[in-house]
């Protein structure tokens, strides 16, 4: 099938950047949305035209670098799909494909569809290392977790920072990337003992990164690729509140 392909072209941070036509010519079904990148990029290089820069990593739907927005989507038009376990057999042939980086304030783009997300990244470096007993190593089966605490944290813990929740959210909020990090290891003993400071230094990163507020238009949850469900932000809240309280209660102690 042939497609028309409206493409975000930016040389760098400082460039207006604009959308520029390109046709997509025999595509097969079979092929993933970042295989079609890669056939267009062929032909612009056999027509001595700079390619189109995208981020791809491991092309199995577990890093969450290929994060694109397709037709006004983050991720595309399949749910719980990353853009590179997206198929062209999603799309038909004669259709027009807008395709751009992920916006928010928090991604300068760097090139053309590669956005810098290493806000993400620092916010993960702000909550620190988990405290453990440095000596003998005990038996995880001697470590008794409730199954309903393990089962959320292991949800919790499929975030792959894409960064799709953030480009979605009219706030361009990160609480659902963020809230899912602290989840993951507040539910668990080996992260309970630095909770309280996790969560504080945590948000506040994610603050001076220059992401907004959670609106709690649910836009998060729907684009996440993984299906992250917005009731970890409830939990970070919780943990947040937490913090505070005994933060507070440790000052009227020393008064």
């Amino acid at each position: 099938m042939n497609l028309n392909l409206y493409i975000w072209r930016q040389k760098g941070p400082d460039d207006q950047g604009r959308l520029v036509r390109y046709e997509a010519r025999d595509i097969t079904t079979e092929m993933s949305f970042l295989e079609m990148l890669d056939v267009v990029n062929e032909q612009l290089v056999k027509n001595a035209e700079e390619p189109i820069a995208f981020d791809h990593d491991c092309r199995e739907g577990i890093c969450g670098t290929c994060a694109q927005v397709i037709n006004g989507v983050p991720h595309g038009p399949r749910e719980k799909t990353t853009v590179c376990q997206l198929h062209m057999r999603h799309f038909s042939d004669g259709d027009s494909i807008y395709i751009e980086p992920l916006r928010a304030r928090a991604f300068p783009v760097i090139k053309d569809l590669v956005v810098d997300r290493g806000a993400l990244d620092r916010i993960i470096q702000s909550g620190g290392y988990i405290s453990v007993h440095t000596g003998g190593v005990p038996d995880a089966n001697t470590v008794l977790i409730p199954k309903d605490d393990a089962e959320a944290a292991m949800d919790a813990a499929e975030c792959i920072g894409c960064g799709a929740c953030a480009a979605a959210c009219p706030n361009g909020s990160a609480m659902l990337f963020t809230a899912s990090k602290v989840a993951h290891l507040a539910l668990l003993p080996q992260g309970r003992v630095d909770a309280a400071r996790r969560v504080c230094m945590m948000t506040e990163t994610m603050r001076e990164e220059g992401f907004g507020n959670c609106g709690n238009h649910y836009e998060c949850q729907a684009v996440c690729p993984k299906g992250i469900k917005v009731h970890f932000i409830a939990k970070l809240n919780r943990e947040f509140i937490k913090a505070q309280a005994k933060h507070l209660s440790g000052k009227s102690k020393k008064t």
